[in-house]
């Protein structure tokens, strides 16, 4: 993610023309995950990285945030999908009461990367049904 980052940024501030980063991190970056906690630190990292860039890159009109995601449906979570077991412990503290899928991340993503959210850098958008917050 870091090296991604730094190239594109790179490019953007060569062009001139301003631009947008949008990072993905986790939700485990906010509650903890036991038995994850490498991946939740690495995730708790994207968040401190994209703050930072926003504050490093705005002055050439590039943006940076991050979206951080809940207990969405995707190849990582298959096997827990249909999980009574994790559905009944984990499931059933999701507000909103189902898994996430990835449509439900088309939105922020569009305007994240439109000119609408040009003066919108720095921040984190929770993704996750309210999981977080219950």
């Amino acid at each position: 993610t870091f090296f991604t980052i730094r190239a594109a940024a790179k490019h953007m501030i060569k062009r001139g023309e301003g631009g947008r980063l949008i990072a993905t991190s986790s939700a485990s970056a906010i509650h903890g995950a036991a038995r994850s906690e490498a991946y939740a630190a690495s995730k708790g990292g994207i968040i401190s990285l994209t703050r930072g860039l926003a504050v490093e890159l705005a002055r050439y009109r590039i943006t940076a945030n991050t979206i951080i995601p809940g207990w969405i449906e995707t190849a990582m979570t298959a096997s827990r999908v249909g999980d009574e077991k994790f559905e009944d412990r984990v499931i059933k503290r999701v507000p909103a009461r189902r898994w996430g899928r990835p449509e439900d991340f088309a939105g922020i993503a569009v305007y994240l990367a439109s000119n609408a959210s040009e003066y919108q850098t720095g921040e984190d958008f929770v993704i996750d049904g309210g999981y977080t917050r219950f």
